[in-house]
């Protein structure tokens, strides 16, 4: 594999890649050495924990409710902002290159990428430590002393990048003496696209919603912590991008080829310090990457992890240890170890279906039978003028733009019978982690609820509201304590009810392919545990097991 930093010859290299020979057990990927240790969601391996800037959190991507012939991705980095972290907040790294990568052909590389790119200008100098010395009413108030300035740029897969937008990034939100009216500033920051759609580069309220007490063994090992949104008041830096379906679309036509790949990935040069100061040098080179949620948190161990974040998608069915970790996930075993639920038979072929191929009754799978999910719901292959022999399993978020806005959006998305919900793309509203709680035990393949896991984390919504038109996030929170305290004044929206019917979920058809289908990859973890002293041990692990 190539380990060559710049896109154009990083795509020039894939072409030619069948299996990524890269070594990724205790050893090193182009030249990182890999350490063991481990981190938390927003800063899931153990390299970009240390450069939080730089970290891709979440991809969101739907088709826009107001405007349903575009789709809207939201592309997040630096999770974990606490409001009140002054005196430098959070700047948006600069030297670095945030792209939003789009595949419509399933070869598993970008047929369209947008990338951001950020300057700063700092007026500060010598002669104050504040952010802004006054009341910010505009984003071009004097008062205001730290800002930076982005380029949005777009390639149709030959590095062939082009500037169409440009403007001022929205800061951080002080507080409420020195930013009065933070919507005022974002309205300022939002820009319209030359073919239409509009984009947003600021912060935002953390849309992710979830108990990340997950790893305090698995919610203090016996349920003792659950019900808590850990990312409560919590910001954001945001990249919103909304563009017609048709820049989107395999040949430009969303009616013959409506599914699409979507993932964010940042670049970044190596730093040289020196005392007072860090230089960037030589070439770019990926650092981090972002499709689905919860995949290189749970799903990928440790020793894993950063060479996930180095590897381009193209590569992903070539790694046998990221491979395993679908087929055989560890997830279900200790659920197994420790609550006696049995696990679906290995290998799990479901799990590779959501995991990197999507969903399609012709899907190819890696051990070449039939794919277990019988239904066409979000593959590229699907697409009408897609070339089924080159087409590459990989790992994405994959949205299918001909499925109709759902009137009244369920939380759960496919698994109650809302086919417009993840894994089918992601809104913003959709609740990945009860989604994966049911995913992992096998509701995917039954086209059932599981019971006794429908309590899932007991975080069921966000706790700022999302808004009905672009850029639909929320505004920064003020205050981790109180995140009600958002400078939208926004409370959060009830969740949807989940009403499964007797036999489980409700599935109903869809177009431009029909059927019906699953879940998602076995991402999440937090389920019925109870107290224990001892070292979990999985079923494998077991004498005579």
């Amino acid at each position: 594999m190539s380990c060559s930093p710049r896109r154009g010859a990083r795509r020039r290299a894939a072409g030619a890649i069948a299996v990524v020979g890269i070594t990724v057990l205790g050893g090193t990927v182009c030249g990182l050495t890999l350490p063991a240790a481990d981190a938390s969601s927003h800063r899931e391996a153990p390299l970009i924990a240390g450069d939080p800037a730089a970290d891709n959190t979440d991809v969101y991507a739907f088709v826009s409710p107001d405007k349903p012939d575009t789709v809207t991705i939201v592309a997040n980095w630096f999770g974990l902002q606490e409001p009140n972290g002054g005196p430098n907040f959070y700047p948006w790294a600069t030297e670095t290159n945030h792209d939003i990568n789009i595949d419509s052909d399933g070869d598993a590389k970008p047929n369209v990428s947008y990338r951001v790119t950020v300057t700063t200008d700092d007026r500060r100098g010598a002669n104050t430590f504040l952010y802004n010395n006054g009341p910010v009413t505009s984003l071009t108030d004097e008062n205001l002393l730290y800002r930076q300035n982005y380029v949005l740029s777009v390639s149709h897969g030959a590095n062939d990048w082009r500037p169409i937008a440009h403007g001022a990034v929205a800061p951080s939100d002080t507080g409420p003496a020195s930013i009065p009216d933070y919507g005022v500033l974002r309205k300022e920051a939002t820009h319209s696209l030359p073919s239409g759609g509009s984009v947003y580069v600021g912060a935002a309220e953390d849309p992710f919603f979830l108990d990340l007490r997950v790893f305090d063994l698995l919610y203090g090992g016996n349920l003792s912590e659950v019900g808590t949104d850990t990312l409560a008041g919590t910001n954001v830096n945001t990249v919103v991008l909304q563009v017609p379906m048709r820049d989107l679309a395999l040949k430009n036509d969303p009616v013959r080829n409506p599914v699409i790949g979507v993932w964010s990935d940042t670049e970044r040069r190596t730093m040289q310090l020196t005392p007072g100061a860090a230089t960037p040098t030589g070439e770019y080179v990926q650092v981090s990457r972002l499709g689905n949620p919860l995949v290189n948190e749970v799903v990928v161990p440790a020793g894993l992890k950063d060479a996930f974040n180095a590897l381009q998608p193209v590569g992903d069915a070539g790694v046998p240890q990221v491979v395993e970790r679908v087929t055989k996930p560890e997830l279900a075993q200790l659920i197994e170890a420790i609550y006696q639920v049995p696990a679906p038979a290995t290998p799990r072929n479901d799990l590779v279906e959501i995991f990197l191929t999507g969903i399609a009754k012709q899907a190819p799978t890696l051990d070449r039978s039939a794919p277990p999910i019988q239904a066409d719901l979000n593959s590229q292959v699907l697409n009408a003028d897609a070339n089924a022999n080159a087409f590459r399993p990989s790992e994405m978020l994959r949205l299918n733009m001909a499925v109709p806005v759902a009137a009244a959006p369920n939380r759960l998305g496919v698994l109650a019978g809302d086919l417009q919900g993840f894994p089918n793309g992601r809104r913003l509203s959709d609740d990945v982690v009860d989604i994966a709680v049911q995913a992992v035990e096998g509701a995917a393949q039954t086209g059932k609820l599981v019971p006794a896991l429908a309590a899932g984390d007991k975080v069921d919504a966000n706790d700022a509201a999302f808004s009905n038109s672009f850029p639909y996030v929320a505004l920064p929170a003020r205050s981790k304590t109180t995140p009600a305290g958002s400078s939208s004044g926004a409370t959060a929206p009830a969740a949807a009810a989940v009403t499964p019917s007797d036999d489980g979920m409700s599935l109903t058809p869809i177009v431009a392919g029909g059927g019906a289908a699953a879940a998602v990859l076995a991402g999440g973890g937090w389920l019925w545990w109870r107290r224990r002293a001892n070292r979990i041990v999985l079923p494998e692990q077991r004498p005579n097991a």
